[in-house]
């Protein structure tokens, strides 16, 4: 046995060194035909890669060849990077001289079109920022690129991230990979979206409200929105200093709590001064090692009865028996459930009292829009984006926007709010603390129905203002999925939010670890992208156009304020 494993070894060693010499096969000489990305992991690349199985270019053109295929369909990413296929090469000149040693390296992963990233434009989906072109990158594009990973391109996400439709002016509807009748949850729904059909390893997000959230549970991916402080926001087009966040979603919890590891490790950023909060040691931790112990037997969970529709209908009975069958499984685990009925949780009066968006937008966008560090054709400021009659604006959006031009961080009502948020904050820290024996997590449905529509006027249900308004740390987890139909043939999924107390990540990713198990194999494929493309070799990165012509012009006018 021992010879045999000798000799393959070898063999893997004599394709990986013949796969780097040029022959007539492909653009490079390189062999792409036999990496299939489907579902692919972390782990899963690197296996290939290490044994020789395939190179770091033929794992980068296997994503690029089902970005060719499904994308059109689902209309989830609104560029690729052009020097992907030149960073895959300089990989693997590095891994056949022993270098490829980076924790994410060759790993395939797409960012939200919100964070700057040198070498493509930061539209937020805007057309009016189309030509907006960043010389630096963002903190966390600076991390992923140290880390090892290639960036392959810019996802779409709602127009620069004020709604949860994931529709925008530049880039069209993004369309559920699930359920093409659907959003894809949002306002990071591109994202969500191209992870959900295997279009890269993992996506980043921002979450002010649902964002980051909203697209997992849509898509049945894990994902994460760190306590706030823990993860710079520097280099991304902002909304609010009190509730924006980033972070990332991932078909797997190991690949999510790598990402977090590369997201928090950028430590204290002087701009972004809430990054003086975090502890060191939630900085600089191996999250994968979180996962590891630990079980569900002797913990506390509340249930926040507030965040559940109980009222049966063909959109929140799905929601029901999902959840019903989750606490139920936690139960059996030996969990402890606490009903928690204090009627302060409720999300949408919580959102209509205390969400401070308008009052922050204007100054934060004015700011971002005029650093010298941001070139290219773009506004210089608020007023000169949406006075442009270049920018997408739904109905339910407009007061939101002209409430904007006027409203400021010096008015009486933010101040108000302000004092609100600080009441809310000490009322959950009271609900963990104060309920008998304690709490270790509080869990509740990411959406009390299933996702929207398309043409929807907004993603109706949804819960994450409770963590957005009080920077607590949430994980997403795949709760499970509405019976099949026609337009959804595996069902719509459905997910769940696990929320802990400030810098928690760990516990809540060994939490969600323990129930995934419990809950046994949930993440299904998409079925119009359950299957393996044909790989070929690239001279150069395809273009990607986006389909701006599926926008219901109806429903979602572009450039028009009432």
């Amino acid at each position: 046995m021992g010879t045999l494993n000798a000799i393959w070894r070898l063999s893997a060693r004599a394709l990986l060194l013949l796969s780097l010499t040029p022959s007539a096969g492909s653009a490079q000489g390189l062999p792409v035909d036999f990496f299939d990305a489907r579902e692919a992991t972390v782990d899963g690349v690197h296996n290939a890669l290490f044994s020789g199985l395939t190179t770091c270019r033929g794992v980068v053109s296997a994503f690029l060849a089902r970005i060719e295929e499904f994308n059109p369909v689902v209309n989830a990413i609104i560029t690729l990077n052009p020097d992907a296929l030149s960073i895959a090469d300089d990989m693997d000149q590095q891994l056949a001289t022993g270098n490829a040693t980076a924790p994410l390296f060759c790993i395939p992963i797409l960012l939200k079109d919100n964070y700057d990233a040198v070498g493509m434009n930061t539209t937020g989906g805007c057309l009016d920022l189309a030509g907006s072109r960043p010389t630096v990158d963002s903190p966390a594009a600076a991390a992923f690129k140290k880390a090892g990973a290639i960036i392959l391109g810019k996802t779409n996400l709602h127009e620069l991230a004020l709604e949860g439709l994931s529709v925008s002016s530049l880039g069209g509807q993004t369309v559920n990979p699930y359920d093409h009748t659907r959003t894809p949850g949002g306002s990071s729904g591109g994202s969500g979206a191209a992870v959900g059909a295997s279009l890269a390893v993992f996506a980043t997000g921002t979450d002010t409200v649902n964002s980051l959230r909203s697209p997992a549970s849509a898509n049945s991916l894990f994902s994460f929105r760190p306590t706030r402080g823990l993860i710079s926001r520097a280099g991304v087009i902002p909304i609010s200093y009190t509730q924006d966040t980033v972070g990332a979603m991932a078909r797997n919890l190991k690949d999510l709590a790598a990402a977090l590891t590369v997201m928090a490790g950028i430590g204290y950023d002087p701009n972004d001064n809430h990054t003086a909060l975090a502890p060191q040691e939630a900085r600089g931790r191996d999250y994968t090692a979180a996962l590891a112990g630990g079980s569900l037997s002797g913990l506390r969970i509340g249930v926040l009865e507030g965040f559940f529709n109980n009222t049966p209908s063909p959109e929140t009975t799905p929601v029901i028996d999902v959840m019903a069958s989750v606490l139920s499984t936690l139960s059996a685990a030996g969990a402890t459930l606490v009903n928690i009925t204090d009627p302060i949780y409720n999300a949408a009066l919580i959102s209509a009292q205390l969400d401070v968006q308008t009052s922050e937008y204007r100054e934060l966008l004015d700011a971002y829009l005029s650093n010298p560090q941001l070139q290219g054709d773009h506004p210089q400021s608020f007023n000169d984006l949406y006075t442009s009659g270049r920018f997408l604006v739904i109905p339910a959006q407009y007061g939101y926007v002209n409430a904007a031009f006027t409203s400021s961080t010096s008015d009486a009502a933010y101040a108000a709010k302000q004092r609100g948020i600080t009441n809310l904050v000490t009322s959950l820290r009271k609900t963990f603390a104060s309920t008998a024996g304690g709490l270790d997590a509080v869990v509740y449905p990411e959406q009390r129905n299933l996702v929207v529509k398309t043409g929807s006027p907004s993603q109706a249900g949804r819960n994450g203002i409770l963590a957005a308004l009080t920077g607590s740390p949430v994980v997403v987890v795949p709760a499970g999925f509405s019976p099949p139909s026609d337009e959804a043939p595996v069902g719509v999924p459905v997910g769940m939010e696990i929320l802990g107390l400030p810098f928690t990540e760990a516990k809540l990713l060994n939490i969600a670890r323990h129930v995934s198990d419990a809950l046994g194999p949930v993440r299904k494929m998409p079925a119009f992208a359950n299957y393996s493309v044909e790989v070929r070799g690239y001279e150069s990165v395809p273009v990607i156009t986006p389909n701006r012509a599926n926008i219901d012009a109806a429903a979602y006018p572009v450039g028009r304020l009432s």
